[in-house]
């Protein structure tokens, strides 16, 4: 199997995330899961084959595994992956997704939502739901082994990863600048030139966009929402919402539409 159709229509039921640890008392594990989608994000090298076909796994790579699949595994050496098993109902249009893939510039941030996720399943289950749902679009928009189109200057890249990954905290050009390994005026330039737009534009536009997925698919009070978009503050989160989204949170929140 080397792709798998895949519904993102409501956030999944998550039957488990954790951080898994194999290849110390076997160097192989086959199973099968016959009612939970298996997400994987590798840490390590090894051979991985979903019902019957082959994938090679490294660092930095995701699998997103359908429920009755036959999986088999083979290690070399002591193996840690995160993981979330969940149930997908099929709802909402469909899209082809490639069983392994890499994560390329999205692997910090899929790794932020996965620790989040497994952070907060003890006691805020809809937290989790809502950090995996996120991870599961991320992956479902993943572009594997596309050559036809040269993708961004890797700087532009390594600078958009870098502000994924750390859309709660506070951002400045400059720190960006030095992540992505290039002077500021540089960035800037690249930017503009890659996206069409500044990187505290790219900032402010993505900090709202993941508030308004929050409030409509989580149950984060509006303050926690704010935070972990890096708005702390009440009153500028709720201009920043009425400026770009057009309405206050509180309404945002009530949408159905």
């Amino acid at each position: 199997m080397r792709e798998t159709r895949l519904h993102l229509g409501e956030p999944p039921e998550v039957a488990g995330a954790g951080v898994g640890v194999h290849g110390v008392a076997s160097a192989t594990d086959v199973f099968r899961l016959p009612e939970l989608w298996q997400l994987h994000l590798y840490r390590y090298d090894a051979e991985l084959t979903v019902d019957g076909t082959a994938h090679l796994i490294r660092p930095g790579r995701v699998s997103l595994v359908p429920p009755g699949a036959t999986v088999r595994y083979r290690y070399r050496g002591r193996s840690e992956h995160l993981y979330a098993h969940l149930r997908i109902a099929p709802v909402g249009p469909s899209r082809t997704v490639p069983v392994v893939q890499d994560a390329g510039p999205e692997l910090p941030l899929l790794s932020g939502l996965l620790l989040h996720a497994i952070a907060a399943a003890p006691g805020a289950p809809e937290r989790t739901r809502s950090e995996i749902w996120t991870a599961l679009w991320h992956i479902a928009g993943l572009t594997p082994a596309v050559v036809a189109s040269p993708g961004p200057h890797p700087a532009v890249g390594t600078a958009i990863a870098h502000i994924e990954a750390r859309l709660a905290a506070p951002l400045t050009v400059p720190e960006i600048a030095r992540a992505a390994g290039i002077s500021h005026n540089h960035l800037t330039r690249l930017f503009r030139a890659e996206t069409g737009t500044t990187v505290v534009a790219y900032i402010r536009r993505r900090r709202l966009e993941r508030a308004h997925h929050l409030l409509r698919a989580s149950t984060l009070s509006i303050p926690a929402v704010a935070a972990s978009v890096g708005i702390p503050d009440l009153q500028a989160f709720n201009k920043a919402c009425r400026r770009e989204l057009g309405a206050p949170p509180r309404v945002l929140r009530g949408a159905t539409g």
